[in-house]
């Protein structure tokens, strides 16, 4: 299964706005065979008041059933301990924190390594909008809309050298603004890795928005990391430095607890978490748990990038 980008993506494989206002016309297309891809501009609004969108051509690893988790649910149960440990902390500690004007460092092994504001580092006309699946280690799971530019994009303005293999990922530190990091739940600042050809792939998503509106201070403003095949816990949020390295990262949670936490962290229903298992998942909203898919759904597009390698020793 190919994964094309949006540009690629012909006006008539995309069903009308209007559509997407029509709740019945997505149940009848539905009924018949499902269709998930990327969003078109507009299609966001029916979203948000419980529409869903159904596009053609480029499937995001969404399942027949899959449907968009509510504004509510996807911007009030978060995990984000930098401003706090309990799900529903980070949407009432993070009220006053301001991302703006925001700083993002790019360098290590590139060629061009550069201090960017956010504004140039991300253009507005690069955006996309894209509906993932997202999978928590504590076996539960959602479904988002996200908004974002592909890392692989940034990477290549940046010309990494031959000597990168690995990025690493570190979330601004600033307790005043960052209340959690009070805490000595984890060595701060947070810091995350991707192996290069993992960052580099095509679903790898820097995000800075959900449900077609900038990302809520909860949800890891201004920019975070998604990588729809891994748990959730490897989408850095409020990143600030992006490093290319030879060496692979230690990232936060492998240095807290190895036992628990490896550095590839892959949805693998195979592979329990040492306290519970990830065999099925509780999707937010939903009563009945489903079986977790390997690679989160996603083994069609990333399988390959893992062949020969021991998934229980490198989870």
């Amino acid at each position: 299964m190919l994964i094309r980008p949006a540009a690629d993506i012909r006006s008539s494989e995309l069903t009308p706005e209007a559509a997407y206002w029509n709740r019945r016309d997505w149940l009848a297309a539905a009924g018949g065979a499902f269709a998930a891809s990327a969003l078109v501009p507009g299609s966001l609004r029916a979203l948000a008041q419980g529409g869903s969108p159904v596009a053609q051509g480029t499937p995001y690893g969404l399942q027949p059933g899959d449907k968009p988790t509510p504004w509510e649910d996807v911007t009030g149960y978060n995990n984000f301990y930098e401003f706090g440990t309990g799900k529903e902390d980070p949407a009432e500690l993070a009220k006053g924190f301001n991302p703006k004007p925001w700083t993002v460092k790019v360098d290590g092994l590139v060629k061009k390594a550069a201090d960017y504001q956010l504004e140039d580092f991300i253009k507005p006309s690069k955006l996309e909008d894209r509906i993932y699946r997202h999978r928590c280690v504590e076996a539960w799971s959602m479904v988002i809309p996200w908004r974002g530019i592909p890392l692989a994009d940034v990477l290549k303005r940046a010309e990494p050298t031959s000597q990168a293999k690995f990025v690493e990922f570190t979330t601004l530190f600033d307790p005043r603004r960052m209340p959690g990091q009070a805490l000595r739940v984890l060595d701060w600042p947070y810091v995350e890795g991707l192996r290069l050809d993992e960052a580099m792939h095509p679903l790898t998503l820097l995000a800075t928005g959900v449900y077609g509106r900038d990302l809520p201070n909860q949800n890891g403003a201004p920019l975070r990391l998604h990588v729809p095949w891994k748990y959730g816990f490897k989408s850095i949020k409020s990143i600030v430095h992006i490093r290319l390295v030879d060496k692979q990262p230690r990232n936060s949670w492998q240095l807290s607890s190895p036992n628990e936490y490896g550095f590839y962290s892959n949805v693998n229903p195979e592979v329990d978490h040492p306290r519970w298992s990830q065999a099925s998942e509780r999707r937010i909203g939903e009563f009945a748990r489903r079986k977790t898919l390997m690679f989160n759904g996603y083994a069609d597009q990333v399988a390959s990038m893992y062949s020969g390698m021991d998934l229980r020793k490198n989870y």
